[in-house]
């Protein structure tokens, strides 16, 4: 194993791990957001509101990440009005593309996780809160949304982990990550797996520190509520 060439282009994998890690923290955040969101409106009694984000996460969830980069990448430029249109510099953005199809993607995992959590929220601490004379807005935001987030913490974390995964596919539409950093290594001296191990240990790296970081908010937030 070539170590010497590892060691010479450390710039090259730390650009590419800096890279990931904006990318995984931006997606992650922002498609949390829009999730808390959508998950409001999934568990709603509209059906107006209901159908469209359960059709929305069916379709997401059904079709392969790397098939909605694609489509965002290169499918949408084939549309002339998109390309005359404001949002065409980002479009054409291979950094943007990978975010936009990744938050998508992201979102509606995330949407199905939260709507689970706020339906096993338990009625007598919904009926408490409403003995308290808590309007229903309150109760929602002040005791129903913090507790089914802190009942989510796990699968937050498994999903964190599955983000983590996902951004490889940003090397697939020339975006140097992780990942694009071992490629470009490989390809550059004909290497068969160095420049691919070196990207598994960065990724493990990044999925120890985030599983580590997890367990302390589930042992802050979650063990209080091991006893419901």
């Amino acid at each position: 194993m070539h170590y010497e060439l590892i060691f010479q282009h450390w710039q090259l994998f730390l650009d590419g791990y800096k890279v990931t890690v904006i990318l995984l923290f931006s997606v992650f955040m922002v498609s949390l957001v829009l999730a808390i969101i959508l998950a409001i409106f999934r568990s709603s009694d509209n059906s107006v509101l209901r159908h469209p984000i359960r059709g929305y996460t069916y379709f997401m969830r059904g079709t392969p990440l790397l098939l909605q980069v694609y489509i965002i990448y290169y499918g949408l430029g084939q549309f002339e009005s998109i390309r005359a249109s404001m949002f065409w510099p980002l479009l054409s953005e291979a950094w943007f593309c990978i975010a936009l199809g990744l938050i998508l993607n992201n979102t509606a995992y995330l949407t199905e996780i939260i709507q689970g959590a706020l339906r096993e929220v338990p009625k007598a601490i919904i009926e408490g809160a409403k003995s308290l004379g808590m309007s229903p807005i309150k109760t929602f935001l002040l005791v129903v949304c913090p507790l089914a987030l802190r009942r989510s913490i796990p699968a937050l974390s498994n999903e964190f982990i599955f983000v983590m995964h996902s951004t490889a596919v940003a090397s697939t539409i020339t975006v140097v990550d992780i990942l694009g950093a071992g490629r470009k290594l490989n390809t550059s001296y004909y290497l068969a797996y160095e420049g691919f191990i070196t990207a598994a240990v960065l990724y493990v790296s990044i999925a120890f520190s985030a599983s580590y970081c997890f367990r302390a908010l589930e042992k802050r937030y979650l063990d209080p509520l091991s006893y419901r």
